[in-house]
């Protein structure tokens, strides 16, 4: 048996668990070169890190004995940033350590200070508890650690990050020198690197965390949609997917409370999570995720910090994370213990480049496919519900029911009423801007016989294509796509057609929304689109330096057939 070399008690409480080998991490560290060790463990969340750091401690805790005799004092200590992980480590600890008397009590924010000092005065093998809520039990002379053996720093680089170093180091320097320290992370920057330079005698690195093997059971898929279409988008790659559990991120909290409010508006069962909810308030929000009635969770970074939900099947950037780090930590909450899961990115067209910047910095390959589109998702949900209705024995109640049905209406009629009935609560996907068909038109069209051109420092090398250039310029220039005449897409840039009529108008609004941020200009371009040998489009002055132009040169009729303008 994988687990032979355990403690009786605690292979057989991972044996009536369902486990029948150990994880790539617990296998690392249940190995003879770790015991009596500090561990400096780079694990990924939902690698069974917490079982694996619970059969690590297990021969300090037990020695030869297969019990647990009354405890004084605690002698194990775990650290984790959040409320919500502390509660999930507890949970784990005491299923394993059921078998062996352990008394596992947790000391976390929100809860009642009293009744956790008296489980800390009962006599608790095992303490879990968040760095602030510890700290107080230090000051107030609850929390005894003399008699500790050993100390776990679990998701270190989030306590870090969160900024609970003074309290870390504070627990840290009043446990007994001699004790064991695992230390957590799923990534090691500096500051985790000189907490175990001062913290850890001589660690054991272990890594179960490779470039190649950190995403394999994720699938990403990456999405360019225009900036209006994007809270559209995230409706659609919901309905697409329709995960039992899914996490849709957003940057701020205004952000979360927005979208939460149009998914729900929308017919999505979706909670909020973020920093302005009070403890409550947050509890109700994950007890819903957890027994099923909520399948969104959308959320900032802080906020979802720590939570490990059930099921969670696919994740969702609706805006893009700061840094790899964050898209890691982010997109680690699904495709958890073997499972698979997806993880879509939502990327507004102008920001693909940093996308792809984000993706390459966490080692991450993604997938870049058009936004579903109403068709696909309705495509998808008659294939589902083609799998999902199988017909089963049926009951004498149902078959007199089916009987009587039959006698009233058609077989066809009733298997209608049946996928009308299912369709009732899927919320109605969502028409994009840029999910329409081809726009580059060729012929002539009511209104568009006198025409101003004008054109975009993209091209094909720049992946610009109809679906996110059309609501691009509407958006720029204040108009409907009805009002765009032919588009011309070359390598390195695109022209388009305004009537001339509205030609001062758009350029004005394009001068108006321009931002520092925009890397597509938009300019009045009296000369057009010139036919080359090969029939493509070429320009006859070369490409423009278009990371260095951020504003449009207004049109006016001036302009009308005189010489090209110059560059500023």
């Amino acid at each position: 048996m994988p687990f032979s070399s355990l403690p009786a008690a605690i292979g057989e409480a991972l044996v009536e668990r369902g486990y029948a080998a150990p994880t790539d991490v617990q296998s690392a560290i249940i190995t003879q070169e770790t015991q009596g060790r500090d561990l400096l463990v780079s694990a990924q969340t939902g690698s069974g890190k917490t079982v694996a750091f619970g059969l690590a401690m297990a021969s300090d805790l037990l020695g030869d004995q297969g019990k647990l005799p009354f405890a004084v004092s605690p002698l194990a200590l775990i650290v984790a940033p959040t409320r919500e992980l502390a509660m999930q480590v507890q949970r784990e600890l005491t299923w394993l350590y059921a078998k062996t008397g352990a008394r596992v009590a947790s000391c976390v924010g929100g809860m009642n200070i009293r009744q956790e000092q008296r489980a800390l005065q009962g006599g608790a093998h095992i303490v879990v508890g968040t760095p602030g809520r510890l700290r107080d039990h230090l000051e107030r002379g609850s929390l005894v650690t003399s008699n500790i053996k050993v100390v776990v720093l679990d998701e270190a680089d989030e306590m870090l990050d969160m900024g609970f170093r003074e309290e870390i180091e504070e627990i840290l320097d009043v446990t007994p020198e001699g004790r064991r320290t695992l230390l957590f992370s799923a990534t090691l920057p500096k500051p985790i690197a000189n907490l175990a330079k001062t913290y850890q005698r001589d660690a054991l690195r272990i890594q179960t965390i490779s470039a190649g093997q950190s995403h394999a059971d994720i699938d990403y898929r990456a999405i360019a949609v225009s900036p209006a279409d994007i809270e559209n988008s995230v409706v659609n790659v919901l309905r697409f997917y329709e995960a039992d559990g899914a996490m849709v991120f957003c940057a701020t909290r205004e952000n979360v409370r927005r979208l939460q409010a149009r998914l729900v508006e929308r017919g999505f069962a979706a909670v909020a999570l973020s920093g302005e909810l009070s403890q409550n308030e947050r509890n109700h929000a994950l007890q819903a995720l957890r027994d099923r009635r909520a399948r969104v969770c959308v959320a900032t970074d802080v906020a979802a910090r720590g939570i490990d939900l059930p099921n969670l099947g696919l994740v969702v950037h609706a805006e893009l994370p700061v840094d790899a780090e964050t898209l890691q930590h982010r997109s680690g909450r699904t495709g958890r213990a073997g499972r698979k899961g997806t993880c879509v990115m939502i990327v507004p067209y102008q920001r693909r480049r940093r996308a792809e910047g984000l993706m390459r910095a966490a080692t991450v390959k993604a997938e870049w496919v058009d936004a579903p589109s109403a068709e696909d998702i309705r495509a998808r949900d008659q294939e589902r519900l083609l799998e999902t209705i199988v017909p089963s024995e049926p009951s004498e109640d149902d078959l007199v029911v089916a009987k009587q049905l039959l006698e009233r209406h058609s077989a066809e009629e009733i298997a209608a009423a049946l996928v009308r009935a299912h369709r009732r609560d899927l919320p109605e996907p969502e028409d994009l801007l840029g999910n329409g068909p081809d726009e580059r038109r060729d012929g002539k069209r009511d209104g568009f016989d006198d025409t101003v051109w004008f054109r975009m420092n993209i091209g094909r090398n720049d992946r610009a294509d109809p679906r996110w250039i059309l609501p691009l310029i509407c958006r720029r220039g204040h108009i409907t796509k009805n009002e765009i005449g032919a588009i011309r897409i070359g390598d390195r840039e695109t022209f388009f057609q305004i009537p001339r009529p509205m030609a001062d108008r758009f350029a004005m609004a394009v001068a108006k929304t321009a931002t520092e941020d925009d890397d597509v200009l938009i300019e009045a371009s009296s000369e057009g689109p010139v036919p080359t040998r090969g029939g493509g489009r070429r320009r006859p002055n070369g490409p423009p330096p278009a990371h260095k132009r951020h504003n449009a040169r207004p049109y006016n009729n001036a302009n009308k057939g005189g010489k090209r303008p110059g560059r500023r």
